[in-house]
């Protein structure tokens, strides 16, 4: 990852959780628009999830505590 790129991650970690799901979710979808369509069964995964978290019955993770919680789990491998 560039320095710019890494600088635009962290300025994307200090933002509300529902803005940090807007963004994902908009580079996914370049992505996506790049490789291909998503499949249908794919959208209404995302879609699920969204509006369970929306209804606050899922909470999202910070992106450093899930790394963090990888690298112990990994590390008892």
């Amino acid at each position: 990852m560039t320095a710019e790129a890494k600088k635009v991650f962290e300025q994307a970690l200090a933002l509300p959780d529902e803005d940090r799901a807007a963004l994902m979710e908009a580079l996914s979808d370049s992505l996506h628009e790049a490789a291909g369509e998503l499949s249908p069964e794919w959208k209404a995964e995302i879609e699920r999830r969204i509006e369970a978290v929306e209804r606050g019955e899922s909470r999202l993770i910070p992106g450093d505590e899930v790394e963090a919680r990888i690298r112990e789990t990994l590390s008892r491998i």
